[in-house]
Order: structure tokens, then sequence, then C-alpha cells
């Protein structure tokens, strides 16, 4: 087992690898399974795809995900049982809810049960602001309350993005990859593990979902709060280990909160755009429409292919903002963020309503 982690150590794209041939391996048998049993999505009015089609990838994921981590580190699953279980009750909540389309209260519900593992069981939560408004330390009913709401806000953001072929599993391997690379230079084995297996697992799903033809395969929800899950995570250990200083000073990022805004800002800034514009409407901000960030780059003729890689683009440009700010003052970096952001996305709007004006 030594020999194995020294050599993970050395060349940790091996998990990537590994967790990327478990999931080619057994994705067959869950395209099997979900033709077998009807785990299928039929078109309606709103999506875009033909015929029935499979959408449980979220289960090849956790699958090659999980193998991956058991092979590579199983000393963390005595360590972090409640994760665990908090992984195969978010995976339970998304399954279901493919199935039946869960109310929105019962799915919340159930996002929460899975957050009590992560953070009150597990003790895996945000406990400092960084400085942010001049507050460091939080007590623990603010720490509680807070870590809920960060959890909520990103496993639903990832939730609410997965809406054309490849974005919420392209986004999640950058998103992956950008904490597993972290966390391997800071010396985090285990997380850098963890990461390295979720980035090799999306892999397959990315590649029969944009590519697919014959075989194509959607994630699902059981996937994309999967991903959430795990993301989510990621982003409390990062914030923690920076705010106490557990990572080499060269790595260190005083600012990690705004840096953790930066990485997702494509799901986090989409989301807050489409609720506040549903609330402006007077219709509930759960209410599903097409008014998300991808609906609108297809207004402007891109395909989803297209668009999934302008979106995927975009997040790595924001990431290089984040690296490169990683210590500015944290509400003047989000600032700055959001500022980019809506330009962007004013930019977009002018595009898409010359596009209209053109018909």
């Amino acid at each position: 087992m030594n020999y194995i982690n020294h050599i993970v150590s050395q060349y940790p794209f091996i998990v990537f690898v590994v967790s990327f041939l478990i999931g080619l391996a057994f994705m067959p048998v869950v395209l099997d399974i979900a033709r077998k049993h009807n785990f299928v999505v039929k078109p309606n009015k709103r999506t875009s795809h033909e015929g029935a089609i499979p959408n449980i990838g979220g289960i090849n994921i956790f699958v090659s995900f999980f193998i991956t981590v058991f092979l590579f580190s199983f000393g963390i699953f005595t360590q972090l049982q409640f994760i665990i279980l908090g992984v195969l009750i978010i995976l339970i909540v998304g399954f279901v809810d493919d199935l039946i389309d869960l109310k929105v209260n019962w799915k919340l519900l159930g996002e929460l049960t899975a957050a009590f593992f992560l953070i009150v069981l597990s003790d895996i939560r945000l406990t400092n602001l960084h400085g942010f408004l001049g507050v460091y330390s939080i007590a623990d009913w603010q720490s509680y309350l807070l870590s809920f709401f960060v959890f909520i806000v990103i496993i639903n953001a990832l939730n609410l993005i997965d809406g054309i072929d490849g974005l919420a599993s392209g986004l999640g391997i950058i998103y992956s990859l950008f904490f597993a690379v972290y966390f391997m230079f800071t010396g985090n084995s285990n997380l850098a593990i963890s990461a390295f297996a979720m980035a090799g697992s999306l892999g397959v799903f990315f590649i029969y979902n944009v590519f697919g033809t014959k075989n194509k395969i959607f994630m699902g929800d059981s996937g994309s709060l999967l991903l959430g899950y795990m993301i989510t995570l990621y982003v409390f250990e990062f914030c923690e280990m920076n705010v106490y200083q557990r990572v080499p000073p060269d790595f260190y990022m005083a600012s990690a909160p705004a840096v953790a805004i930066c990485v997702l800002s494509v799901p986090l800034f989409d989301t807050l755009r489409v609720m506040l514009t549903r609330i402006k409407k007077g219709v509930s901000p759960f209410h599903p429409d097409r008014n998300h960030i991808h609906h609108l780059l297809l207004k402007t003729g891109l395909k989803h292919r297209q668009v999934t890689f302008v979106l995927m683009f975009i997040s790595v440009i924001f990431i290089g903002l984040a690296v490169l700010a990683r210590n500015w003052e944290i509400g003047f970096l989000v600032l700055i963020a959001f500022l980019l952001a809506s330009v962007l996305t004013y930019i977009l709007w002018r595009v898409v309503d010359r596009k209209n004006l053109g018909k």
C-alpha cells in the first residue's frame, strides 16, 4: 500500500486515468440497465434531444469515483464514513427526482439531510470569514448556518446549470482538476486523490454525453447533485486550510472564499441572475424557464457543444483571475468578478437582441 501511495504521489494523474478506465468499463452496464428498466427521459417542451435517452449517468460517475477512491485511499473510508453516507443520500435524492420529479420542498429536505452528514457529523464546514467586513472567526451557530446556506447554493447552482450536453460535467472536470492540483501541491493527498477521481469519472460521462449518438446518456440529478456535493466539500476544505494557513507559504491564498467564488462563477452568477429575474417577473425563483446563460448562448446560433466549450473557456478565465488576485481583499475580488460577469452577460444580451431583430 505504501508503494502505491508513493507512485500516486509521484504521478497523481494515475488516479484520473484509473477512474476514467473504470468508468469506461462500467458505462455499457449502466446503459443496459437504463434501457431495460426504462430509466430514460423523453423529449418535452424544455428539452431539445430526440428519442428516449438514459438519464442515470450519475450512477456511472459514482461507481467509478467510489471504486477509485477505495483503491487509492482506502484509509479515509474509516475516517469519513459520514461523508460517504451523505454522498449516498444525495445520490438517492437525485435518482428519485429523476424518476418521479420531486417537489421542491422534498428535494430541499433531501439535500439538507445529506448536508447534515457533511457539515454536522463530519464537521466539515466554514468556520471563518477570512476578514471579510472585518470579521474572522464566527460562532458555531453562525458557522453551521453559513455552511448549510453555501451547501444549498452550490449544489443547486450546479444542478441548474445542467441544461445542455456536457456543460455540468465539463465545468465539473475543470473545478475538480483545479482543486485536485491545489490539494496535491499543498500535501493534501487524500483530497487530491478524491478530486482527480471525480475528474476522471466525469471525463467518461462527458464523452458519452457530448459525442455519443446511439449510446448517449444524460447525467440526471443523481449526477449533478453528487457533483455539487463533492465540489462543496472541496470548497469547504480549500477555504479552511487557507484561513488556518495549513498550506505551504507559496500556495497560501488570503482571499480563498473569493477565489472559490471565481472558480464557480459561471453557475453561481447564472443562478443569481436567473432567480432575480424570476422574482422581478413575479414568479417563483424555482420556476423553470429557458433564461439560463446556456439558453441565451443557444439563441445566438451556437450549437450545444460550442456553448459548452465557450462557458468552459470563460470558467478558465475566471480561475486565472482568481489565481492572480488570490491575495486581494475578498470583497474587492468578488466585486471585480461580479462586474466582469455582468459585462459579459450584457454583451450577450445585446448579441441576442440583434439576432432577434435580424430575423
